[in-house]
């Protein structure tokens, strides 16, 4: 394991190397004593891992091959990344999540409990790219919703607690709970029977 500045890594991780913790973010280059990665116990670290510095991650963490997480991220405990996916800086991640292989989740997420996001779906956070103008706002996703495969999420959009986003939707506006997203641009219809339990 590649480690710069100050790491703990708890009892039981399994780590597949290569695997890289406490890299420095831009204001830590050319530092030697800063603080890096926190995981919590029974990590599985896969090969091709790199975790940014001032990252705390909670227990029974797991991350696919290639996985980035970029600095001040503070992910919970039970949370499973997936291959290719990116998760960049300064995001809050709850427990019990689930982002599947080739997610995209930008600066100034946050993610609440027992989320699921599939496949290559991509949050967004500046309205007017190429810009960056200020303030970036990265999508509020809360407790128990979950995001299909392909979907796209725009800057600043809350998906409201226990909602759906349909495989494939452009969401463009928030999410009220316990509703679904669906299409391009999506519109919001009742969840299926089948899903509100």
């Amino acid at each position: 394991m590649i480690e710069y500045g100050r790491n703990s890594v708890g009892e039981g991780a399994r780590i597949f190397e290569p695997v890289t913790i406490g890299f420095p973010s831009r204001e830590r280059f050319g530092l030697k004593d800063f603080a890096g990665t926190v995981v919590g116990k029974n990590a599985v670290l896969r090969s091709g891992t790199i975790i940014y510095c001032d990252v705390e991650i909670g227990d029974d963490f797991s991350s696919g091959h290639n996985v980035m997480i970029r600095e001040r991220t503070k992910i919970g405990d039970r949370v499973a990344v997936g291959t290719s996916t990116v998760i960049e800086g300064d995001c809050v991640i709850g427990s019990s999540v689930s982002l599947q292989s080739m997610v995209y989740i930008p600066t100034n997420t946050v993610l609440g409990d027992r989320v699921f996001i599939g496949p290559n779906a991509v949050l967004t956070n500046d309205r007017y790219p190429p810009h960056g103008t200020p303030p970036l706002q990265g999508p509020v996703v809360r407790d128990g919703a979950s995001i299909g495969a392909g979907a796209v999420i725009l800057p600043g959009v809350a998906v409201g607690e226990g909602a759906l986003v349909a495989a494939g939707a452009v969401v463009t506006r928030d999410v009220p709970a316990r509703m679904m997203a669906i299409g391009a641009p999506a519109r919001i219809v009742d969840l299926p029977e089948r899903m509100r339990e």
